[in-house]
């Protein structure tokens, strides 16, 4: 079983910093690419930030303010300069091949709650 793990999130004012992260586990050969989306009540999820080979994909609504990074099996977004329109679900995605799998496969995470506050 592949399976991703998100940690951080939480409740912050306008202007704060947070760190999301999330972490492949599992029998997984081979990851292709990892990123976040994120999904506001009402809304359609869409996608924040994407790392694939070293080259990151950013929301223009989050350029400048987010980081993606990835190492290994773990993806981070670093958030900085929040606003009280980045409040959302926050999930964790991955396009990956198990072990036990011919094809890649789309995974993602259990979602974890961003707060800003005006």
């Amino acid at each position: 079983q592949v399976q991703l793990v998100e940690t951080g999130g939480g409740l912050v004012q306008a202007g704060g910093s947070l760190r999301l992260s999330c972490a492949a586990v599992g029998s997984i050969t081979n990851i292709d690419n990892m990123g976040w989306y994120r999904q506001a009540p009402g809304n359609q999820r869409e996608l924040v930030a994407l790392i694939h080979s070293g080259s990151t994909t950013y929301a223009d609504s989050v350029k400048g303010r987010f980081t993606i990074s990835r190492d290994k099996n773990m993806v981070n977004l670093q958030m900085n300069s929040l606003k009280p329109e980045d409040t959302a679900v926050y999930y964790c995605n991955a396009f990956l091949r198990a072990t036990y799998l011919m094809a890649f496969k789309e995974y993602w995470g259990q979602g974890t709650q961003v707060t800003v506050s005006s």
